[in-house]
């Protein structure tokens, strides 16, 4: 039971994935634009879950795979942490965010590593989020504006070549 003079946090769900063209609105980006060979896939692995899986490898200097959303207004804003429940298969992966419609530029990343085979709730404070260019920490960018997110993702990366699966229920915002 909060103590008197704390808030209590308060949920929104952003994505839940239970109409099948949000899973639609995704798109993956892959090492293939820099010459690697990794591949991936975000589809639907059964009504309401999504599924981020794939290969990464490293060959012709590849070693990353990533799904987004396309470019819109998400209900973000006064944000103090994004909460994601998803199904990992151990590995690490990122939560990458976007604020402005461009297709390359800056993105906000922060890492978690689910355990494997067990629902697991990842809570990234906005705090935790670090401005980064293909992969390359940004040094002197402004912090994260929960207000002016545009675009979710998700990365593997860190060279961790092989097979992925992360399966993903809902992505939310947490307030307060």
């Amino acid at each position: 039971m909060p103590t008197a003079g704390t808030a209590t946090p308060q949920r929104a769900v952003l994505l839940d994935f239970d109409d099948a063209v949000e899973i639609k609105q995704w798109m993956t980006v892959n090492d293939v634009v820099m010459g690697g060979m990794s591949v991936s896939a975000f589809e639907q692995a059964e009504p309401g879950i999504a599924r981020f899986r794939g290969v990464v490898s490293l060959e012709n200097s590849g070693g990353f795979a990533s799904a987004r959303t396309s470019p819109r207004r998400w209900n973000s804003s006064g944000a103090s942490s994004f909460v994601l429940r998803v199904l990992g298969d151990g590995h690490a992966y990122k939560f990458t965010l976007r604020t402005d419609d461009g297709f390359d530029g800056v993105q906000y990343q922060s890492r978690f590593t689910p355990p494997a085979g067990a629902w697991y709730e990842a809570r990234l404070p906005v705090a935790s989020f670090a401005a980064t260019f293909r992969g390359r920490i940004v040094p002197g960018s402004a912090p994260l504006d929960p207000a002016r997110v545009r675009a979710l993702g998700l990365m593997i990366s860190d060279r961790q070549a092989g097979p992925f699966e992360l399966l993903i229920d809902c992505i939310g915002v947490e307030t307060g």
